[in-house]
């Protein structure tokens, strides 16, 4: 009012505002509320951080990922076999939850054939963490390990992965819905990760060219 030229105080406001019969909108004040629940125990970090073993199915890796699409996000799961660096089971779901981390397990418990005191190493995202998946590793006879909390380096492979899936593919593209980003990543990891994508770790061979001739010695 005063920028309008109308002389004016604050009383003198208050008082007609309150003759007016006229009131502020208050702001509610944001509360934050702090639910507290009972988590499982992580399991102990067995690798902590020696990204090395010496034969497949000794050592496998997890870890999910959330792509854009113009239909929503679309989830990722992938385990990866550390010796090799090929990924043995994945899935993709408009949900993240543990079904997707669960659908992963059991696609790399089809094809592979697994090792006595197997490593299953994971960060302690819920989805692997949960009474399900646990209870679904014990069964299966492998030996849970998870990152330290917030450590992106403790799962520094799996990580690795989903960094080269966002910068030679994902980035690069717009999906308009999350069948067409599937079909793509697919593409992406038996098409060229598996087949095509040469890895320092492996002596610059692919993953598939990597374990052909470790089983050709």
């Amino acid at each position: 009012m005063n920028r309008s030229g109308i002389r004016c105080g604050r009383h003198r406001v208050a008082r007609l505002r309150k003759l007016a019969g006229l009131e502020a909108q208050r702001i509610r004040r944001f509360r934050v509320i702090v639910e507290h629940h009972q988590l499982p125990t992580p399991a102990p970090n067995l690798l902590q951080q020696r990204f090395v073993t010496t034969t497949l199915n000794r050592v496998w890796v997890g870890d999910f990922t959330a792509v854009p699409t113009r239909a929503g996000w679309l989830y990722v799961a992938v385990l990866l076999d550390l010796y090799s660096r090929r990924v043995i089971g994945w899935a993709m779901s408009a949900k993240l939850d543990q079904h997707l981390t669960l659908e992963a397990l059991t696609m790399a418990t089809q094809q592979r054939r697994m090792q006595p005191r197997l490593i299953h190493h994971s960060d302690q995202g819920a989805q692997y963490s949960c009474l399900a998946y646990q209870h679904r590793l014990a069964t299966l006879g492998l030996t849970p390990s998870m990152s330290r909390k917030g450590n992106c380096y403790d799962n520094a492979v799996a990580e690795s992965f989903f960094s080269t899936l966002k910068n030679e593919l994902i980035h690069h593209q717009t999906y308009q819905s999350r069948d067409d980003a599937s079909r793509e990543i697919f593409a992406f990891i038996e098409g060229f990760y598996h087949r095509q994508r040469l890895h320092q770790s492996l002596g610059y061979l692919s993953p598939l060219e990597f374990e052909q001739r470790m089983s050709d010695l």
